[in-house]
């Protein structure tokens, strides 16, 4: 009970780090290049891939890291991880990521409590959301498997090459996008945009699982956290 305790308590206080970064980061991006978005765009993904590598590598060995409620629930179908932790695990994520948005406007003086106004929507974002979701999904499974020590370097590396790649900056994660909905600044997204964002992000998930069983087979787990 405590190991499932600490994790938890690691999951709430990563996700949030991980949205203080997102957030605070585009706050800062966007104060020091006003008039030019994107070298605010190149600043905020160069932080949070950085980040990213130094929260995984932190808190992976306590609760291995997900931050993201889709790849606890990939990690559920693929059979790697315990249902009975999932719920609880995604219930965190999303508190400790609504404290990281909040933390970060009271550390630049903004309103604790905004809404997001930023129009994200359309086709093509939502396909971007599918692709960038399967994209972090392939390279969790593949390095797991062939390079395990790289894993948070890989998803640090993906993460910040996908904020460019995608029309929709990849947000790949339905705790992320909901917090995000709650910032009207560089970060943000509009509150009536985010649950496409978000189905499109199951669809990923979905399409991720389904690819990294076809290319890299089932894996047994090993998982700690299993009794």
């Amino acid at each position: 009970m405590q190991r499932h305790a600490r994790a938890a308590a690691a999951e709430l206080i990563g996700t949030a780090a991980l949205l203080l970064v997102i957030v605070g980061s585009g706050i800062m991006g966007e104060r020091l290049s006003p008039h030019n978005a994107a070298i605010a765009l190149l600043a905020n993904a160069i932080a949070t891939g950085l980040g990213l590598f130094v929260l995984i590598g932190v808190f992976a060995p306590v609760s291995q890291a997900h931050f993201n409620p889709v790849v606890t629930l990939a990690a559920v179908l693929q059979r790697q991880f315990p249902r009975y932790l999932a719920i609880g695990y995604i219930l965190v994520q999303g508190i400790g990521a609504i404290a990281g948005v909040w933390l970060a406007h009271a550390m630049f003086d903004l309103p604790i409590v905004q809404s997001g106004g930023k129009i994200r929507t359309g086709a093509g974002q939502w396909l971007s959301e599918v692709v960038a979701t399967a994209g972090l999904l392939l390279t969790i499974a593949g390095f797991s498997r062939h390079g395990p020590k790289q894993v948070a370097a890989a998803v640090g590396a993906y993460i910040a090459a996908a904020y460019w790649f995608t029309a929709s900056t990849s947000f790949a994660n339905p705790a992320v996008t909901m917090a995000r909905a709650l910032t009207d600044t560089f970060a943000g997204i509009r509150a009536t945009d985010a649950p496409a964002f978000i189905g499109a992000q199951v669809l990923g998930m979905l399409a991720g699982v389904a690819a990294s069983r076809f290319l890299f087979g089932a894996r047994a787990s090993n998982d700690s956290l299993h009794d």
